[in-house]
C-alpha cells in the first residue's frame, strides 16, 4: 500500500512562507515588539548607558543585550500565542481534516515566531547603536544569536499557553507574565541585587538561562546550568504545546 503521510510531516516552504507573511503583517504586534522594549532603554538606560559595572563592561551594553533578550521573547511569545486565535476562529477544525502531525504544525509556528524574534534582537541593536553603545563584532554577533536562538523557548510557551487559553485573555496574561519572567531572570536588574530568596527562585524560571547567556561575551562568565534550563524549559513547553495540541484537535 503506497505511503499518502506528507513528508517532513506536512512542513513545506508554502505553508512555512505564508504564516511568516502573516505574522509580519501585524503591525500591532511588529510596534510592540520593536517599541516597548526601546523605550525601556530609553528610560533605564540611555542616561547611565557609560556608567562601568563592577566587572569592567558598561551599564549600557548591559541593558542593551538584556532587553534585546526581552524583545526576542516577547516577540516569540506573541507570535506562538496566536494560535488562540486561530483556535476561535475555527482553524483547528481544519486541521483536523488534514493529515498534519502535531510537530510539523509546532515546528512551523516556531520557524514563524523566529522570524519575528529576529526582527526585534536587530531592531533592538540598532537602536542601541544608534544610541550609542558600541561592542565589538563578536559581542553583537554571539548576544544577539543567543537571544534569538533562546527566544525558541518562549515561541513554545506562547504555543502552549495559546492552546489552554482563549484568544482574548491569552496575551493579558502572558504580557504582564513575561515582565515578571524577565525580572527574575536578570533582564531589568543584576539578580545578584534582588537577595537570597528571589536568587533562589530565579534559577528555576525560564527566562534565568537565557538572559547571562547573551551577556557572556562582555562579562566573561559561563555557567553550564544556564543551558541547562534554556534546554529543560524547552522541552517542557514543547512536549506541553504538543500535547495540548493534539487534545485540541480531538476534541474538535
Amino acid at each position: 500500500m503506497q505511503d499518502r503521510r506528507p513528508s517532513a510531516g506536512g512542513v513545506n516552504t508554502t505553508f512555512l512562507w505564508i504564516e511568516i507573511k502573516r505574522m509580519l503583517r501585524n503591525r500591532r504586534t511588529i510596534m510592540f515588539t520593536v517599541l516597548m522594549p526601546a523605550i525601556f532603554f530609553f528610560i533605564f538606560g540611555l542616561s547611565n548607558k557609560n556608567q562601568q559595572l563592577p566587572n569592567g563592561h558598561s551599564y549600557g551594553q548591559y541593558i542593551l543585550i538584556s532587553l534585546t533578550v526581552y524583545a526576542a521573547m516577547t516577540a516569540a511569545t506573541g507570535a506562538g500565542s496566536q494560535v488562540a486565535v486561530e483556535r476561535a476562529q475555527g482553524w483547528s477544525r481544519q486541521l483536523r481534516l488534514t493529515p498534519l502531525l502535531p510537530g510539523a504544525y509546532i515546528a512551523v509556528k516556531a520557524a514563524a515566531a523566529l522570524t519575528l524574534s529576529l526582527v526585534a534582537v536587530i531592531a533592538q541593536f540598532v537602536i542601541g547603536a544608534l544610541a550609542g553603545v558600541t561592542m565589538d563584532a563578536q559581542t553583537w554577533l554571539t548576544a544577539g544569536l543567543v537571544a534569538w536562538v533562546g527566544s525558541l523557548v518562549f515561541a513554545a510557551l506562547g504555543l502552549f499557553v495559546g492552546y489552554l487559553m482563549p484568544s482574548q485573555n491569552v496575551m493579558q496574561i502572558l504580557g504582564p507574565a513575561l515582565a515578571i519572567l524577565a525580572m527574575l531572570g536578570g533582564l531589568f536588574m543584576p539578580i545578584e541585587i534582588m537577595g537570597d530568596t528571589f536568587g533562589a527562585i530565579a534559577k528555576f524560571t525560564p527566562a534565568y538561562g537565557i538572559g547571562p547567556l547573551a551577556r557572556s561575551p562582555i562579562t566573561g562568565e559561563f555557567d553550564a546550568l544556564w543551558i541547562v534550563n534554556v534546554l529543560v524549559w524547552l522541552a517542557i513547553f514543547v512536549g506541553g504545546a504538543a500535547m495540548a495540541f493534539r487534545r485540541d484537535t480531538n476534541r474538535v
